[in-house]
């Protein structure tokens, strides 16, 4: 083959080349021409092996990294340090909360007198029993009932007092009202004051029926009873066998402490509080002066028996009924007992302004009035309804402020027609109370390094001029004829 027929080779092949595919493989699958045919792995993974333990403990041993290890475990201890003393700064400045001090069911709201079972309902026991709803919505915490027993007036003979008198049930009735009236938290005492419907409470001689008295009390305790209650506490508690009538009530083992209540009547401050100490009863019933009286008078008597005794053994009445006066401002009255330090006590039909001689039946009443009756009658129900209200709001309050429930006593004001005071407890909303039972207006000047500029209403008797949840100035606090009004205002810290 010559030269010429060579060149012509490569020519072909150099043709042939540029017809190749992309790949640069030949038919043969070899590379040719420079063409290099590379293979990239789909998933490169690169692995950090890091330092060995040998390399490690060279680093870590250096002059650098033992000073960085010392400053950082000196700033951590630094630290801890600092915040345990800062949690320790803390509780010691921080104000302490004062332990709640101990009381009984019948110093947790208020105790519900019912004197004439009868009058009360139509049924008796089981008239009362039927009201336990309607008791529970006023929050009612006790119940004082009867005298219930059996006795003729003023006949010694006749008196037993562990038997019910038919007129108002039996003792199932009895047992079956204390099942459903414990299970609602209400509490049950039974007035054993002997010959309550004759001329003297104790037939003039309380030692002759001591002996029975102590039976009764035993008896009824054991029948799930919550407590005793005895008018004219003085006669009995004068007697030799009080000593022992008072232990009964000390034995009990029962979770839920009993209670021996009793009232005095016409007996002045210096001797109420003669009779507490001698007495030792859990709560002794006082009746306030004449709301017509002085409240300077009223200030002193409420500082005497507060400042002399522990609150959880004062109690307080008042009865509109019993005064016999339509001018006697029900709810100022209402706030006056709500608020004092002590347990109010209310008779049936207190909580609608029920006025002397008229019957209980009134009370009930209210729910039924039709809508023909006169414009006279719709009056007087929707009077005794807000009065209702205004005592059940009032109720609500004493019952879950610590303030009212349990508070100190501050006066603040009196005059010869309006008294002034704060119940405070710790760090709990404080409450002020402001009463004008006069015929005029009065302005009370009020200094206590407690009070703020202005505190809120919270109950009032003068909704034109003091609106509940409104703010009043306590600079010069007005208050009109007649009323009364509840305010509060936050802890100062």
């Amino acid at each position: 083959m010559n030269k010429e027929d060579d060149m012509k080779d490569v020519e072909l092949n150099e043709m042939d080349q540029e017809k190749l595919p992309m790949t640069g493989e030949t038919p043969t699958g070899t590379e040719k021409n420079g063409s290099v045919k590379v293979k990239v792995p789909e998933d490169t993974e690169v692995k950090f092996t890091g330092l060995s333990k040998e390399e490690l403990m060279k680093v870590a041993g250096t002059t650098g990294w033992v000073r960085t290890r010392w400053a950082l475990l000196v700033l951590f201890w630094l630290g801890w340090v600092g915040m345990l003393a800062g949690a320790i700064v803390i509780i010691v400045q921080a104000p302490r909360c004062k332990p709640i001090p101990e009381m009984n069911w019948w110093n947790e709201g208020l105790l519900y007198q019912i004197s004439d079972v009868s009058a009360f309902s139509d049924n008796g026991l089981k008239g009362v029993e039927e009201k336990l709803d309607y008791l529970s919505q006023m929050k009612v915490k006790g119940l004082v009932l009867g005298p219930i027993h059996t006795v003729q007036a003023d006949n010694v003979n006749a008196l037993e007092l562990t038997l019910i008198d038919p007129e108002f049930g039996s003792e199932e009735d009895l047992t079956s009202l204390l099942e459903r009236a414990h299970r609602k938290g209400i509490s049950i005492v039974l007035d054993l004051t002997p010959n309550y419907e004759g001329v003297s409470a104790w037939f003039n001689s309380a030692a002759a029926v001591a002996e029975r008295l102590k039976e009764a009390c035993v008896y009824w305790l054991s029948k799930g009873v919550d407590g005793i209650f005895l008018s004219h506490l003085s006669d009995i508690a004068n007697t030799e066998a009080w000593p022992s009538i008072q232990a009964i009530f000390n034995q009990t083992e029962e979770t839920k402490k009993t209670a021996l209540m009793g009232s005095v009547t016409g007996l002045s401050v210096d001797e109420v509080s003669l009779l507490l100490n001698r007495s030792g009863v859990d709560l002794l019933l006082t009746e306030l002066a004449n709301p017509a009286g002085s409240g300077v008078r009223q200030a002193q008597v409420i500082q005497k028996l507060y400042s002399g005794h522990l609150q959880t053994s004062l109690g307080w009445r008042l009865s509109g009924r019993s005064l016999g006066s339509p001018a006697v401002p029900v709810r100022l009255f209402q706030t006056l007992l709500f608020t004092l330090p002590g347990t109010p006590v209310f008779s049936a039909g207190d909580e609608v302004g029920l006025k002397a001689g008229e019957k209980i039946q009134a009370m009930w009443d209210l729910e039924s009035i039709t809508e023909d009756a006169n414009v006279t009658a719709k009056t007087v129900q929707e009077e005794r309804t807000t009065v209702r209200d205004f005592f059940k709001a009032l109720s609500d309050l004493k019952g879950k402020e610590r303030s009212l429930l349990h508070g100190e006593y501050v006066s603040l004001y009196s005059s010869a027609t309006s008294l002034a005071f704060l119940r405070l407890w710790d760090q709990s909303e404080r409450f002020l109370v402001a009463l004008n039972w006069g015929n005029v207006s009065d302005t009370m000047t009020l200094t206590n390094s407690d009070l703020p500029a202005e505190a809120r209403v919270r109950a009032t008797t003068d909704t034109e001029n003091l609106a509940v949840d409104s703010k009043v100035s306590l600079e010069k606090l007005e208050l009109g004829p007649k009323q009364a009004v509840l305010l509060s205002y936050p802890y100062p810290g």
